[in-house]
C-alpha cells in the first residue's frame, strides 16, 4: 500500500522566504535514498542543491523548473511505501536532522550542500487551444488592454481638404471619407457573416503593438495564421497577411489610406513607428538580482551617507608587489594589488575600531565589533554577491592572499554560501578591475563603511619637486554618518591612503 510523503521547502537560508526550483534532479518513477539531491534551488543568496529526506520512489513533482516557490510549500511527493495507510501532507514529519525535520535546540534542519547554477531555467510555451478554452469558460471580466487599437476613445486626427460633400468620419483610428467609411463596413460585415451564428469566434494571439500594427494597416486578425510561440500572431504575420502571401489568402485587405484615397480625402497619418516586437527583453526580478535590489534600497534610504575621495600614487607598493611575488612564503599564490589594499583596510580598522561598527536600532545602540570579516564584492553570472573573510584581522599577509583566492574562486563557480555571506562588518569593493577609477559605493545593510578601489594608471605626478610618471589610483571612502563623522572618516582613508603610498608605514599602525 503506498504511503506518500511530501518534502516541503526548507528555509535554507536566514529568513528564506521564497526560493526558485532551476531544476530538477530526478524525475517521477526515479527511486531515490536518504540524501539524494532531489532539485537545485536559487535562494536570494546562492544556489543549493536539496537533499532527500526520504527514501522511496518519486510519484510528483509539484513545480516545474523557473517556478517561484514560498517556503513551507511541497514541492515533490516520495512514495515511501510500506504498509501504513497515505498520510496527509500536513501530517508528515521528516525524521530529525534530515532536511525540514527538527534539529537540536528547536532549529529546523536544512541543506547539507551547495552547487553552482548550470541551467537556464525555461517557461513552457503558451498553449493556444487552451488559452481559448480559458476564455471560452472563464467569467465575464474586463477584456486584454489593447492599447493603440482604435477605440472609440482614442483621440482623432486631422485630415485636411474634406470633400465638400463628404463629411469625414472616423475609421480606425483615422479620419476619412464617408465613402470610405461605408467600404469598410461593408467589408467588416462580410467579414463577421463567417462566424457561424449564435457563436463568437475565438479571439487570436497577438500582443497589442501587433494589434495597433494590423488595425492600422487594416489587417483581420481572425484571418491570420500566427507563427510565434503558442499560435501568437507577429508583426511578419500581419505583413504576410497583408501582401496575400500566407496560403488561401484572396484580395488582400485594403488598408485605411487606400480607403481614404478612393474617397477622395487626404489622410495625415501619424509618424512611422519603429518596431519593438521581439526587440525587447524582459528579467524576472528574482533570487541575488532580487535580494541585492532590496538591500541596496534598504541601505540607501537609512543610512545617511557620505563618500570621500583620495587619489594616492603607489609606485611604491607596485615595487614592493614585484618583491613580494618571488619570496617562498607567498609562492603559488596571488599577490595583487587588491592583497596590499585589504592589508591596509584592516591595519586602518585596527587603529580606528569605530569605523568597523553597526547600528542596531532596535536598541539604540552603536555595535563596535572587535573582528573584522571583511567582505569582498564580486559578480558573478547570478548577480552581485559580497562573501567575507571571516576574522581576517588575524591572518598574515600570506593567509589572506590564499583566503582572497579562495573567495575569488568559490564565487565564480557559483558556489558560495549562504554563511560565506553573513556577518561581514566591513567592504572592499574593486573597481578598478573594470578600468573604473572610482565610484560612490553604497553600503552592504549593516556595515558602516565601504571602500572603492580603482584602476591603478601610470600618470604624471609631482615627485620630489619634478613631474614624473608615477603608477596613481583613486580611493572612494563611503560611510554611515551616523556612526562616522567626518574626521574619523577622512583619518581612516588617509591611514589607508598612506600604507599604499608606503607601505612601509604599516610598520607604525
Amino acid at each position: 500500500m503506498p504511503d506518500l510523503r511530501q518534502f516541503k521547502l526548507p528555509d535554507v537560508g536566514e529568513g528564506l522566504t521564497e526560493g526558485e526550483i532551476l531544476q530538477w534532479l530526478v524525475a517521477v518513477g526515479d527511486v531515490v535514498v536518504t540524501n539524494q539531491p532531489l532539485c537545485e534551488v536559487e535562494t536570494a543568496k546562492a544556489a543549493v542543491e536539496l537533499p532527500s529526506p526520504y527514501a522511496g520512489t518519486v510519484v510528483e513533482l509539484l513545480h516545474e523548473p523557473g517556478t517561484t516557490v514560498d517556503v513551507g510549500s511541497p514541492i515533490i511527493t516520495i512514495d515511501i511505501g510500506g504498509d501504513a495507510p497515505a498520510a496527509a501532507a500536513d501530517d508528515d514529519t521528516p525524521a530529525a536532522g534530515l532536511i525540514g525535520g527538527p534539529a537540536p535546540g528547536g532549529r529546523t534542519s536544512v541543506l547539507v550542500g551547495y552547487g553552482p547554477k548550470n541551467t537556464e531555467a525555461k517557461r513552457r510555451p503558451r498553449n493556444a487551444g487552451a488559452a481559448v478554452a480559458e476564455r471560452a469558460t472563464a467569467p465575464q471580466v474586463l477584456p486584454e488592454a489593447d492599447y493603440g487599437s482604435g477605440g472609440t476613445e482614442r483621440p482623432p486626427l486631422l485630415a485636411t481638404a474634406p470633400d465638400a460633400t463628404s463629411k469625414p468620419v472616423r475609421h480606425g483610428g483615422l479620419e476619412i471619407g464617408r465613402a470610405a467609411e461605408q467600404h469598410a463596413t461593408d467589408t467588416e460585415a462580410a467579414s463577421s457573416q463567417a462566424v457561424a451564428p449564435g457563436r463568437r469566434a475565438p479571439r487570436p494571439l497577438a500582443k497589442p503593438p501587433v494589434r495597433k500594427y494590423a488595425k492600422d494597416l487594416g489587417v483581420d486578425l481572425t484571418t491570420v495564421t500566427g507563427s510565434g510561440a503558442g499560435g501568437v500572431i507577429t508583426r511578419a504575420d500581419v505583413d504576410a497577411a497583408r501582401s496575400g502571401a500566407q496560403s488561401g489568402a484572396a484580395t488582400p485587405a485594403r488598408t485605411p489610406a487606400e480607403l481614404a484615397a478612393d474617397a477622395g480625402t487626404v489622410v495625415r497619418f501619424p509618424a512611422a513607428e519603429a518596431g519593438t516586437e521581439g526587440r525587447e527583453q524582459r528579467i524576472p526580478i528574482k533570487g541575488v538580482r532580487k535580494h541585492t535590489a532590496a538591500a541596496m534600497v534598504t541601505s540607501a534610504f537609512t543610512a545617511p551617507h557620505v563618500t570621500e575621495f583620495l587619489t594616492v600614487d603607489v609606485t611604491r607598493m607596485m615595487a614592493l608587489r614585484t618583491r613580494l611575488a618571488s619570496r617562498p612564503e607567498l609562492a603559488g599564490l596571488r599577490v595583487s594589488p587588491l592583497l596590499f589594499v585589504a592589508k591596509a583596510l584592516l591595519l586602518a580598522a585596527h587603529r580606528h575600531p569605530m569605523v568597523n561598527s553597526s547600528w542596531d536600532e532596535a536598541a539604540q545602540e552603536i555595535v563596535v565589533k572587535d573582528y573584522v570579516n571583511l567582505g569582498i564584492a564580486a559578480a558573478t553570472p547570478r548577480g552581485l554577491i559580497v562573501p567575507n573573510i571571516k576574522d581576517a584581522g588575524r591572518l598574515s599577509l600570506a593567509e589572506l592572499a590564499g583566503a582572497l583566492g579562495d573567495l575569488t574562486a568559490t564565487a565564480r563557480e557559483g558556489k558560495t554560501s549562504p554563511t560565506a555571506m553573513s556577518g561581514g562588518t566591513i567592504t572592499i569593493t574593486n573597481v578598478g578591475v573594470f578600468g573604473v577609477d572610482t565610484g560612490t559605493p553604497i553600503l552592504n545593510p549593516g556595515e558602516s563603511a565601504i571602500l572603492a578601489f580603482g584602476a591603478i594608471r601610470e600618470m604624471p605626478w609631482v615627485h620630489k619637486g619634478k613631474i614624473k610618471v608615477r603608477q596613481v589610483t583613486q580611493l572612494a571612502l563611503s560611510f554611515d554618518h551616523r556612526i562616522i563623522d567626518g574626521e574619523l572618516g577622512s583619518r581612516f582613508l588617509a591611514d589607508i591612503g598612506a600604507v599604499l603610498h608606503d607601505p612601509g608605514v604599516a610598520l607604525v599602525l
